[in-house]
């Protein structure tokens, strides 16, 4: 089986094929930075950040795109309130991003492009539009004329008169249809802004992904995902400016993950329920945060509960103890040269098997996630009953979930080896300790390891130790 993913430009899965044959260019849309992104923000980053990972895995290079948006009314508003300039509140909260993507094992983008520093692309777009007959001015202000692009709403499904009826309309009499939407905004006072042929402004918020993703990826990018609340009006606006510049389709496959709920209801400030990401993190572990994500289908709901992120960290703790148990075994049991007991080799390559016939079904990271706990299954069965234990067998379990996990990313990070050596030095002080009696020198180490995030089980193979979930 090959990779199939849910369009939701077709509505229906499809074979994956991209444009250039091993090479994906995939864009997902990145925060706006006037503030902490929401704990609603994490779940596009981490599975999107998934899907990235396993495209590598099955050999493609991918290279992967997510914006900053660091120009827009909340940021401007912010910035005037604080007294400092947009550019040093956009650079305090990209840092912050990273801060808490980094907690959320979300790796780096290959590129994460700045609307300020892209305005020659966006201009140029805009002025491309312009030239078309897709867009107009009025007094410095510019606007998509959405009646000069008949497949407007293709990705919403809905015609022009659907999508006003159910729309937030703002009313300008300058527009030529309600649903026209502002490219290029002149300027205003209290606001940045830039040359341009329309006079000083700052672009509009849809223009800067249309701009900056074909900046990186061409004009027919191969994946382009967000979070279904960005389905309509962004992302349709992102086609109808696209397409009506270059004539081309703007991307083969669009990808929406579904909403996060707090406590089975839509997050709102209103309702008191509004979560950041920072605020989570201090609560919960990243990694076990990035498991309850991974939990479920990424285009079902998922509610987001106390319970559920207690059961998540319960999970995470039975597949770090199976790592603790692997790795210690390694280090420290009874090793035999067999001959790789093939009936333990062939149940993790056909586990293996599994999860990629689970990813490549629409990117099913929650049949993954079963699978890689079989696994664990075989490996804390196969080390209970065993011994001497068999070197490959070893071997091939660490491989094993090292693969996967490059996908999942929900491994525990491994210790340097110095900082092992290091723990390793005072359990071996500790035990000499118990010998003597000496329980309050013992009692003092275990104390010391314990406040740097480091639990001791004492077993009749001897000492083991794990880093805490």
């Amino acid at each position: 089986m090959s990779l199939v993913l849910y369009n939701d430009l077709t509505r229906r899965k499809e074979p994956f094929v991209p444009v250039k044959e091993g090479h994906v260019g995939f864009y997902s849309c990145g925060p706006t930075v006037y503030d902490y992104f929401h704990i609603g923000n994490a779940r596009p980053f981490i599975v999107f950040d998934v899907l990235r990972r396993y495209l590598e895995y099955i050999g493609y290079t991918v290279t992967f795109v997510q914006n900053f948006t660091d120009i827009e009314d909340k940021m401007i508003a912010r910035a005037n309130r604080e007294g400092i300039t947009v550019r040093q509140l956009a650079d305090r909260f990209i840092e912050e991003y990273y801060r808490d993507a980094d907690a959320l094992g979300v790796r780096r983008a290959t590129h994460n492009p700045l609307a300020t520093e892209h305005m020659d692309e966006i201009i140029h777009l805009v002025s491309t539009l312009i030239e078309k007959g897709h867009a107009y001015e009025v007094d410095g202000d510019v606007f998509f004329n959405v009646g000069s692009f008949p497949k407007y709403g293709s990705l919403s499904k809905q015609s022009i008169e659907e999508l006003q009826s159910g729309a937030r309309i703002e009313v300008n009499e300058r527009k030529h249809h309600p649903l026209d939407f502002a490219l290029w905004k002149s300027k205003k006072e209290g606001e940045p802004s830039w040359p341009s042929p329309w006079g000083e402004g700052r672009p509009g918020w849809h223009i800067e992904c249309s701009a900056m993703s074909m900046r990186y990826l061409g004009d027919t990018l191969d994946i382009h995902s967000g979070g279904t609340d960005l389905t309509f009006p962004h992302h349709e606006n992102e086609i109808a400016q696209a397409e009506a510049a270059t004539g081309k389709p703007f991307a083969r496959y669009w990808i929406h993950n579904g909403y996060l709920l707090i406590d089975k209801e839509k997050m709102s400030k209103s309702l008191g329920n509004f979560l950041t990401a920072r605020a989570a993190l201090e609560k919960y572990p990243g990694r076990a945060i990035r498991f309850f994500m991974l939990s479920a289908h990424y285009r079902s709901p998922i509610n987001f509960s106390e319970d559920s992120l207690l059961q998540a960290k319960s999970a995470m703790e039975r597949l770090d103890n199976c790592w603790s148990d692997l790795r210690y075994a390694i280090d420290n049991r009874k090793k035999a040269d067999g001959s790789g007991s093939p009936e333990i080799l062939s149940a993790f390559t056909a586990l293996e098997e599994k999860f990629r016939a689970a990813m490549d079904d629409d990117f099913n990271t929650a049949a993954a996630i079963g699978i890689l706990f079989d696994g664990v299954k075989t490996v804390n069965t196969y080390l209970k009953e065993n011994e001497p234990l068999d070197g490959k067998v070893l071997d091939a379990a660490v491989e094993f979930f090292r693969r996967l996990d490059s996908v999942m990313g929900i491994l525990p990070a491994e210790e340097a080896r110095e900082d092992g050596t290091e723990i390793e030095k005072l359990i071996a002080e500790r035990n000499e300790a118990r010998k003597k009696k000496d329980f309050r020198r013992s009692d003092e180490i275990r104390d010391e390891l314990a406040a740097r995030g480091i639990i001791l089980e004492d077993t009749p193979d001897g000492t083991k130790w794990k880093k805490k979930t």
